[in-house]
């Protein structure tokens, strides 16, 4: 099969770091070109080389694609010739249609003037193609965000893709949607579609991939052909990491006390839609160093239980009561819930738990303003030593802490994430997605941060998606399905087939 891709001797250098390193890359047409790593290891920054979005002359190295050296001075050239990029955050217009977001910049005209006839009807055919059967008039912003990614497909598509580039494409999915996307791109193969897959998610990688080139450091390590024999999870982790991992989850032995975190009929109403309850009378209980877990499908209402406790971050008409330490406390803001020693690390660490254009230093000490000041003045120095300290505690790979958050790996901002709400020395840590868009090396190490604060008798909730995460982690874990609990098990007992029959079940239920 010839190679429809080929770049050779990519290095691309920012001030004071080399984030590419003579890197090469091929693929070959028709196929589905896995590209892993870990966080920091170049993939994003290779994928913007080949795109344009770092333009030919800021790089060294060749791109040659369909046969042809090409030199692409910004990202309209490489999408005139069918490489289409879909990154992680969707670069859709939430208050525009279907159809006005596929063909934003690009409207079918006659006269000078919007064919939306046209425009509908090669729509549909689009959504059909993808697999959705929504009207081309449906607001993006009425969509799930599995629908919304389709849709992100329906539209490279619609620019006769042929190389068609997906940056963490089910990082926000559930397995449901997941799985989905995932036959989409084999439809798409079948159809003559060149897929690159960036993933952190090794077994949606085993399902789909033909070939899977490693890099590690900016450099390639490896590239495995997949077509005739399979790979192993275990084989594509040594080469990510460079060190075996026989295990995935850091041996814990729980040293559980009292209950110091209580939840008595928590219930919480839609802010938007009074009438609809998306919490329902929850009851929770968790102890000094026990890790709990709440599992359950996407939309089952997991964050909102998290943000509504935390300082009534989400929702209205909220009403239960929250326990720390067998005392009712008031959580009506987010200084109060501090206050009382909640802390709550979001699941959408750029949106909402970072401030990606400011320092380390700025970050950490964020939440806890006046361990850092003296008479309503931040000290720098202070506030430099004790971001210094979790730098170094929480193993954070910068160049300092004057270092802009933005700048860092996924798994290092997540480690800052962490360090701001430890600064606010808490009761209780509510996890919402601690490991997301987080590579298999980096998850270790955040496994182990979480394993240690509850060794030093921290009460951790933590919710995922990721069922293996919760079974590997947690030593008991909350099943919830649209807005209640509906089972509960402890570490010994749970299993993936369990926790999906409780859901199922209480579903059909309902």
């Amino acid at each position: 099969m010839d190679s429809i891709l080929e770049m050779r001797g990519i290095t691309k250098t920012f001030p004071g770091v080399v984030a590419l390193k003579e890197v090469n890359l091929s693929v070959r047409a028709g196929e589905i070109h896995a590209v892993v790593g870990e966080n920091g290891a170049g993939k994003s920054t290779l994928m913007k080389v080949l795109s344009g979005v770092y333009p030919h002359g800021s790089f060294d190295g060749e791109i040659r694609f369909a046969g042809q050296p090409r030199q692409f001075r910004d990202i309209s050239g490489s999408e005139e010739l069918g490489i289409i990029i879909i990154h992680q955050e969707l670069a859709l217009v939430p208050l525009l249609s279907i159809a006005e977001n596929i063909f934003l910049g690009n409207e079918p005209a006659r006269a000078g003037v919007v064919d939306r006839h046209a425009a509908h009807a090669r729509t549909r055919e689009l959504l059909a193609t993808v697999g959705l059967d929504e009207s081309p008039a449906t607001l993006v912003d009425d969509l799930g965000v599995g629908k919304q990614q389709l849709v992100e497909i329906a539209k490279a598509l619609s620019k006769r893709v042929k190389l068609l580039i997906l940056d963490e494409p089910t990082a926000s999915l559930n397995e449901t949607d997941s799985e989905a996307l995932l036959q989409l791109l084999l439809g798409l193969k079948k159809h003559g579609v060149t897929s690159i897959l960036i993933s952190h998610k090794l077994n949606e990688i085993e399902k789909v991939a033909d070939t899977i080139t490693v890099l590690r450091d900016g450099s390639t390590v490896q590239t495995l052909d997949c077509r005739g024999q399979a790979i192993s999870q275990d084989v594509i982790i040594r080469n990510m990491v460079g060190r075996e991992m026989a295990e995935r989850y850091p041996k814990r032995e729980p040293q559980i006390g009292e209950t110091v975190f209580e939840l008595r009929g928590w219930t919480v109403h839609h802010p938007l839609h009074a009438e609809r309850q998306v919490v329902k009378g929850v009851n929770l209980q968790a102890r000094r160093g026990e890790i709990v877990g709440i599992a359950g499908l996407m939309g089952a209402g997991r964050t909102e239980l998290a943000m509504s406790v935390f300082g009534r971050s989400w929702g209205q008409r909220i009403s239960g009561k929250v326990l720390v330490k067998g005392r009712e406390v008031d959580v009506s803001s987010v200084g109060r819930a501090i206050a009382h020693g909640i802390a709550y690390v979001t699941e959408d660490r750029k949106g909402y738990g970072l401030l990606l254009d400011d320092d380390i230093a700025r970050n950490t000490t964020l939440a806890n303003l006046p361990a850092v000041s003296r008479r309503g003045v931040i000290d720098e120095g202070r506030e430099f030593e004790v971001a210094d300290g979790y730098r170094r505690q929480l193993r954070i790979r910068s160049a300092g802490v004057r270092q802009q958050v933005g700048q860092l790996s996924g798994g290092n901002q997540q480690k800052v994430v962490l360090g701001k709400w430890l600064f606010t020395q808490p009761e209780v840590l509510i996890l919402d997605e601690p490991t997301r868009g987080i590579d298999v090396g980096a998850k270790f190490e955040i496994y182990s941060l979480v394993a240690q604060m509850a060794a030093e008798g921290k009460c951790i909730v933590m919710i995922s998606s990721e069922m293996p995460e919760l079974l590997g982690m947690c030593d008991r874990i909350y099943v919830m399905n649209e807005g209640r609990f509906v089972a509960e098990f402890g570490a010994a007992e749970a299993s993936q087939e369990k926790i999906m029959r409780s859901i199922v079940q209480s579903g059909s239920l309902q």
